[in-house]
């Protein structure tokens, strides 16, 4: 009976049924049919779920990322990354890397980075004679890099489910994210190279050029730099830099003159979508982890990985590798929700800082978005450039391949995570 609630998940799962009403449902069977409490406690922990501070930070970048888009700010942001990087070989997809790197610092979603892309690089991109597939397969496997560049909402939910500081995680994703960026770049010049992709402009952008382009999104830059600036210094939460945030990029927004008034609504029911969305998984999690822990399933868990093996280098491994499998079945929002508040506890136990496990975990269940059969990075790019998921998959394999090497480096190289949240600590 301790297990039905988990059958019940999986085979609700393998139907097809939405992930939140899923786990709602498993959830709600323990509490029908083992008597062990009564249901209005099912309820009350639906509601629990949503009275948290640092959850307020998720609505908010959402909303930011959904004003500065409104805005404007995306093709200024297209205007400087292009001028940086426009005479390189492959230059619209050195572009498409760059951008996205620029972006996430102000959506925090990897899909929303792979949308935005899809509709506005990938068709310039076929026009210079560049690959539809290879178009679509740099602009997923850039969007990756939203998974840990601040203020990524992965990041945010892991913080809040695993109890680890938010302000720590976005201070070690910063390099990561940069590293994913330079790798990304590196790739997509090889192939670039053997294929003749040439540049977007014959000659390298002047100075002049590129300081218009850099004044041009200046403003929209200070976003995540004050955001990471202001948590390490302590000057506010990260809930509280989202809160800044938003009323931020609304006065830029406003002095760029593409924000109007007219088109706030049409924002903020864009957020209370995207937010309902992860909010109701969270509800549904909250019960569904409640029951885990009742009936103890997290140190059955942990009891069983240390059972395994004892050397944390080989469990980061399994657990990449379960990761890796599972993502590719389950969307990555919903797998960090569940398994968060097992893994975390398995993580802490063999010694692993949780502020490097959550770049470890967040990283990798991104990189599940690109594979199929239900990867919604790979759904999404396949949807609005027209592409077909095997056409997709075969160009997607070496940007797959170099990410996966990110994801080794980032795991067994903690210092890549932790160098800046634990500097000047010692």
């Amino acid at each position: 009976m301790d297990y039905l609630p988990v059958v019940i998940l999986l085979v609700l799962l393998a139907f097809n049924i939405q992930v939140a009403f899923a786990i709602g449902i498993a959830a709600l069977s323990f509490f029908l049919l083992s008597g062990a409490m009564p249901v209005q406690v099912f309820i009350q922990r639906l509601i629990a779920s949503t009275q948290s501070f640092p959850l307020l930070a998720v609505p908010f970048f959402i909303l930011t990322g959904a004003i500065m888009n409104e805005a404007g700010i995306t093709r200024r942001m297209l205007n400087l990354a292009e001028s940086l990087t426009g005479h390189m070989t492959g230059g619209l997809a050195q572009v498409n890397v760059l951008l996205s790197t620029l972006l996430s610092g102000m959506s925090g979603s990897a899909n929303a980075d792979t949308a935005v892309q899809s509709k506005l690089l990938v068709p310039e991109m076929e026009r210079r004679g560049y690959d539809v597939g290879y178009s679509a397969a740099v602009t997923a496997s850039s969007s990756v890099i939203a998974a840990t560049i601040p203020p990524g909402i992965g990041l945010i939910l892991y913080g809040f489910l695993g109890n680890v500081s938010i302000g720590s995680l976005f201070l070690a994703g910063v390099i990561p994210g940069l590293m994913l960026a330079v790798l990304l770049m590196i790739t997509a010049w090889i192939i670039a190279r053997r294929r003749g992709y040439k540049p977007s402009r014959e000659k390298p952008a002047s100075w002049a050029e590129r300081l218009t382009a850099l004044r041009g999104a200046a403003l929209a830059l200070l976003i995540p730099v004050g955001v990471v600036g202001g948590i390490r210094f302590g000057l506010f939460t990260a809930t509280e830099a989202g809160a800044i945030a938003v009323i931020y990029a609304t006065v830029i927004g406003l002095m760029y003159r593409g924000l109007r008034w007219s088109s706030i609504p049409k924002v903020i029911v864009e957020t209370v979508l995207a937010t309902a969305a992860i909010m109701l998984i969270i509800c549904a999690a909250n019960a569904f982890g409640f029951y885990m822990s009742w009936v103890g399933i997290p140190k059955q868990a942990a009891a069983f990985m240390v059972a395994l093996t004892d050397n944390p280098i080989i469990l980061l491994l399994l657990i990449n590798i379960l990761l890796l499998v599972v993502g590719m079945l389950i969307e990555g929002t919903a797998l960090l929700i569940l398994l968060t508040p097992i893994l975390v506890p398995v993580a802490v136990e063999m010694g692993i800082d949780p502020v490097h496990f959550g770049i470890v975990m967040v990283l990798n269940l991104t990189l599940g978005g690109m594979t199929p059969p239900l990867g919604t990075l790979m759904f999404v790019a396949c949807s609005v450039t027209g592409v077909s998921i095997a056409k997709f998959v075969r160009e997607a394999l070496p940007f797959l391949a170099v990410l996966i090497l990110a994801l080794l480096l980032v795991t067994y190289v903690p210092q890549i995570s932790l160098w800046l949240p634990t500097l000047g600590q010692e």
